[in-house]
């Protein structure tokens, strides 16, 4: 059996996977030219769907490269190249660039495909370690990813080159959604369930008291009566309005606290009187993370939502947004 390492030894071997990898990344700059720029022409003009093959560990990083474009605005999907010789090639049609990812350029599952691929009348662009290889010649584009020596100190198990490989999948990808305008709202529509998309999707409208359930007072009722209100209600607070249904103000938990330290009496003090007048207010088409960012700014946890003509449309505290995730 072979001595263990010290600390020091895995440390050291660590740092040196690393490096390795980051220069295997780095010398891909160096060929950033024209073939980058077809590759992303193709991509752009493709009608169809961007389809990736790659086998073993290639494979993985071609579902991986796939992901990233279908999530970026380029739609893509995976293809397993041995699956694809048994029928799974009926994905492909010809409005559609087959994507192949081998470093070898001469993965074998993946060359039985080519002549069906070419005689189907779709695109090819391959990314390999080899230019000379099959899968570089065969190809429309072809985009070099070879790597000085892998990380594994046996120098055969695929590490630093399925580090570059994906770091050129990212390369394109990115261009990609930088060269079709793709948004950060365009991202959140694919990513609906994180909770990214709810910050980029939720509105206030989404998440608002309405109807009965906004806490609502006009100006001449007592403070005890406003106070039954937002028992009522539960949310800490209470809008006033007035007759028109418009807001005059607002009066939380807060405000009481401090209305009792003035000895006032509930009975005979009147809300108008106590309300905080040119409250903070939102709308309902606004973003709920906006939402969230006015109550943090402003040191508060509760918000009114007004409709254009200051009537009160919704009420929300910051437990409604807590709810839903946007914390």
């Amino acid at each position: 059996m072979p001595d263990t390492l010290t600390k020091d030894e895995l440390l050291a071997l660590a740092a040196e996977v690393l490096d390795i990898e980051a220069r295997a990344v780095d010398a891909l700059k160096s060929r950033l030219g024209d073939d980058f720029l077809a590759a992303c022409q193709l991509c752009m003009d493709t009608p169809g769907r961007i389809v990736v093959t790659g086998m073993g560990k290639s494979g993985h990083v071609s579902n991986k490269i796939a992901a990233t474009l279908a999530s970026t605005g380029t739609p893509a999907f995976f293809m397993h190249p041995a699956e694809a010789s048994h029928g799974d090639l009926g994905m492909l049609t010809s409005q559609d660039t087959l994507l192949a990812v081998s470093y070898s350029g001469e993965t074998a599952e993946v060359i039985t495909i080519l002549p069906l691929v070419k005689r189907l009348g779709a695109r090819l662009l391959s990314i390999t370690g080899n230019p000379r290889s099959t899968m570089a010649q065969a190809a429309d584009v072809h985009l070099d990813i070879s790597v000085e020596e892998e990380a594994c100190p046996l120098n055969l198990a695929p590490t630093a080159s399925t580090t570059a490989t994906l770091a050129m999948g990212d390369a394109l990808a990115v261009a990609l959604l930088k060269n079709r305008g793709f948004t950060a709202e365009d991202f959140a529509r694919s990513h609906p369930s994180g909770s990214l998309g709810k910050r980029l999707l939720l509105r206030v409208s989404d998440v608002m008291r309405t109807g009965d359930r906004i806490p609502a007072v006009t100006a001449n009722v007592s403070l005890r009566d406003a106070l039954l209100e937002m028992t009522d209600k539960g949310l800490g607070m209470t809008a006033i309005v007035d007759a028109d249904n418009r807001i005059l103000g607002i009066y939380t938990d807060g405000d009481l606290r401090r209305t009792l330290d003035t000895g006032a009496d509930i009975r005979t003090t009147l809300i108008r009187d106590v309300m905080h007048a040119n409250c903070k207010t939102t709308s309902a088409d606004v973003l709920a993370a906006e939402a969230l960012h006015l109550l943090e700014e402003n040191k508060i946890t509760s918000l009114l939502v007004a409709n254009d003509d200051n009537t009160i449309a919704g009420a929300l505290n910051i437990h409604d947004l807590f709810r839903e995730g946007l914390m």
